[in-house]
């Protein structure tokens, strides 16, 4: 069954915004960050390689980190 509920990020804040709270929260759901992620990939600006570094570093950290 094929779904059709869109994972867009939407929100009032901006991508960098929720990027770095993303950062900051070690509860934060990895399903949560793998969006984020998709998000930054669609958004395919160079200003945003910062914003994936920080993502990535983030969704390989160890939870006790």
């Amino acid at each position: 069954m094929q779904s059709t509920a869109k994972t867009f990020v939407t929100t009032s804040k901006s991508l960098q915004q929720q990027v770095a709270e993303a950062v900051e929260d070690r509860a934060l759901p990895i399903s949560r960050l793998l969006r984020l992620m998709w998000a930054l990939d669609a958004d395919r600006s160079a200003a945003n390689q910062n914003l994936r570094a920080q993502l990535r570093a983030r969704i390989g950290a160890p939870l006790s980190a």
